[in-house]
């Protein structure tokens, strides 16, 4: 009797665990990159000198957006603006930084987020951030007319 002889080596690379491997981390980073925002995503105003505020991008930070429909929200919570000073009020409880961010977007109307802002100093709140993005393009601008 003949031993069997093995198979010749395949010099060809196996993509298969590789595509799979891809599509797992793919439908990972879809399912989780949703939960990563922090509150409505809004066209915020751009400004050619915004303050850094790293603060308002911590876990525990107070965010209130006003998107350009005039809905505010709390957080991710649809919060109508009269009820706003208690639920700030309530998340202001035994904290020692009584800082609330405003997350405006660009074409929402003034009057609601004047609104939104007396509705937190109703609430106590010390420091209100207003939320802004830098505009290259304007800064640029004017640089060249200051020299």
């Amino acid at each position: 009797m003949k031993k069997p002889e093995a198979s010749a080596v395949v010099n060809d690379i196996n993509v298969t665990p590789l595509v799979d491997v891809m599509l797992v981390m793919l439908i990972i980073f879809m399912v989780i990159t949703p939960m990563l925002t922090k509150g409505q995503s809004v066209d915020k105003v751009k400004t050619a000198n915004p303050i850094a505020m790293q603060d308002a991008d911590k876990e525990d930070a107070i965010l209130v957006s006003v998107v350009k429909s005039g809905e505010v929200y709390l957080g991710t919570t649809k919060t109508p603006a009269d009820q706003l000073p208690q639920k700030v009020k309530d998340l202001l409880t035994n904290r020692l930084d009584k800082t609330v961010y405003i997350n405006a977007d660009m074409r929402a109307l003034y009057g609601k987020v004047a609104e939104v802002v007396d509705n937190l100093r109703a609430a106590g709140v010390d420091n209100v951030g207003l939320l802004a993005e830098q505009d290259a393009a304007l800064k640029r601008k004017m640089e060249l007319e200051a020299k």
